[in-house]
């Protein structure tokens, strides 16, 4: 598969995921912590896939270093803010208005990465490249969703 068309439909499905949960209230404890579930495992394996496979290939491009490099440093706030939601009980009253700022973390990196840097790979890398970059990243997630015990199905 192509590892940007791969990448798309994992945002399409968190953008779907963090919808669902910008609805949930402190009541629906059960709904937030299922969903809040498989965000997490989404964006692990999201994020196991890019740091170690997409990034470094394209990294190696010199006009890509700077975007990539954001790409990072956006990848660990979304990770500190995670970490804090995982701490806070979800039925906290701050636990909503941190989960936005997440969502919101999330939203804006993909569409950073959507534009820019998509762009950026699609100039630097033929559609033989791409697909090879894919085949390498769908194996790997396959690999860490079996080594983090995390469920198959709708986590990314």
């Amino acid at each position: 598969m192509n590892a940007l068309t791969m990448l798309e439909d994992e945002h399409r499905a968190m953008r779907k995921l963090l919808d669902q949960l910008e609805t949930t209230t402190e009541r629906g404890v059960r709904t937030r912590e299922e969903l809040f579930s498989q965000i997490k495992g989404a964006l692990t394996l999201h994020e196991i896939i890019e740091e170690e496979i997409f990034y470094p290939a394209l990294k190696e491009h010199p006009k890509a270093e700077d975007i990539v490099l954001e790409g990072f440093e956006e990848h660990h706030v979304v990770d500190l803010v995670m970490a804090e939601l995982e701490n806070l009980p979800v039925d906290d009253e701050t636990w909503g208005a941190k989960a936005k700022v997440m969502k919101e973390n999330v939203e804006h990196h993909m569409e950073e990465e959507e534009g820019d840097m998509f762009k950026k790979a699609r100039s630097v890398f033929d559609r033989q490249e791409l697909e090879e970059l894919g085949d390498r990243m769908a194996a790997r997630r396959t690999e860490a969703q079996q080594e983090l015990n995390i469920p198959a199905g709708r986590s990314g």
